[in-house]
């Protein structure tokens, strides 16, 4: 999701290749050696779960903790993202081309590193949460409860409304008629706004952290990061990355959440050079097609390999679902991310404030590249070891994954081939 199309202000995110610091066979070889060798490691070495996201790290001194919870620290972020959020839609409504720029560079693509650096900083930014606690204060009611007295959200509907809304998103900025027209943005964040206040309105508070897709996107690159709350005291703690990814809760949803992530950014990708002869292109509905498609192979394949999985390790009669799993797809779609919109974020995210662009060698930037998709699969093969040996029987859990490891390295393989072909 990079901002391509006709009459792009932005380049698309992977820009317009790199020669890697290695050759591409060397680079495919290494990465299926790296996620080989650490599943057989795995097999060998990590015989139960050993993640504890509840109760995994090490408490911040209370002189920080009284920092991040001070109200000047909640303040000064709400006060910051209303205050972006507002400049940005004025930008798209006067036809700036600021506009793009500050939705796809700056909010898109910065909030990948600001996420798995700070953790979940979305849900302090977020204008519309402070918008939607401004009106319940002003009519005197509780931001926590609906219409109705309700205050949770229906368990069923889960991430659902999410992923939609990052479908949404990639829809606007890889298949509709003008990606990158200033009213285009105007029309995705009245939208946005619009169904994100009324379900809030609905059910409260509750619905940003369930429902809304960058409080969700942000959330699931956040569990990643090297600080966070844990969840048994709700203290702050600095913890490995991965302790992190262990709270991540598989409601429904969170598949195609992820696979959604994936997906797009696979699109975008496969769309860089030209469309490849199986994709359509050309109108709105071509590509809208080539994007559902794209969602769509990703997701069944997830969904085969954890089916496959659950057959291999436990038969038929023990059934957790995929959602159980999604979550060794978050570093991967981390990985991919960092991969695709590095550039864009160090090129275009300054333009939009009126900095110079931000340049890297190109070797160091395909290194950072290369890097962070290996380093991606590498947890996701991880986390989804950790989650086998939880819920299979321990003879039986490697033989489990092997579905898992054939998805995971055609993930690499494929996340590769896109970015030197990019």
């Amino acid at each position: 999701m990079s901002g391509g199309g006709p009459g792009g202000v932005l380049a698309h995110g992977t820009g317009q290749g790199h020669e890697l610091p290695v050759s591409p066979f060397y680079a495919y070889a290494g990465a299926f050696a790296a996620l080989l060798i650490s599943f057989l490691a795995l097999g060998l070495l990590w015989e139960r779960s050993r993640l504890r996201g509840d109760t995994a790290g090490r408490p911040l001194p209370d002189a920080l903790r009284r920092a991040a919870d001070a109200p000047a620290a909640r303040l000064l972020p709400r006060v910051l993202g209303l205050a972006a959020y507002l400049y940005t839609l004025a930008a798209a409504l006067l036809g700036s081309d600021a506009a793009p720029r500050l939705l796809h560079a700056v909010l898109w693509a910065g909030l990948v590193p600001a996420s798995l650096l700070l953790g979940p900083v979305w849900r302090r930014l977020d204008p519309l949460r402070t918008l939607h606690a401004l009106a319940c204060r002003a009519l005197g009611r509780d931001p926590a409860t609906g219409i109705g007295g309700r205050r949770e959200v229906p368990e069923g509907l889960g991430h659902w409304p999410a992923a939609a809304g990052l479908l949404g998103y990639a829809w606007t900025e890889l298949a509709s008629p003008e990606p990158q027209s200033p009213a285009t943005v105007a029309v995705f964040v009245l939208a946005y706004s619009a169904v994100q206040l009324a379900g809030a309105a609905c059910w409260g508070s509750g619905w940003f952290d369930r429902c809304d897709p960058f409080t969700v996107h942000s959330g699931l690159l956040g569990s990643l990061a090297p600080v966070g709350r844990r969840p048994a005291d709700g203290r702050p703690v600095l913890r490995l990355p991965l302790h992190g990814l262990d709270t991540v809760r598989p409601r429904p949803g969170l598949t195609a959440t992820v696979c959604v992530l994936l997906a797009a950014t696979a699109y975008d990708g496969l769309t860089l050079t030209g469309p490849p002869s199986w994709l359509p292109a050309g109108t709105t509905a071509a590509r809208t097609l080539g994007l559902l498609t794209t969602v769509a192979v990703v997701a069944l394949a997830m969904v085969a390999a954890t089916s496959a999985a659950r057959l291999f390790a436990a038969g038929p009669e023990h059934r957790p679902g995929e959602a159980q799993f999604a979550h060794s797809l978050v570093p991967i779609a981390a990985g991919y991310l960092i991969a695709h919109y590095l550039e864009m974020l160090l090129t275009e995210a300054p333009r939009a404030v009126g900095a110079p662009a931000v340049a890297l060698p190109a070797a160091a930037l395909a290194t950072v590249q290369v890097g962070a998709i290996v380093a991606g699969h590498l947890g996701g093969v991880v986390a989804a070891h950790d989650r086998a040996v939880r819920l299979f029987p321990p003879h039986r859990a490697v033989a489990g994954q092997i579905p898992l490891l054939i998805l995971m390295i055609g993930y690499t393989l494929a996340g590769l081939a896109l970015l030197m072909s990019g």
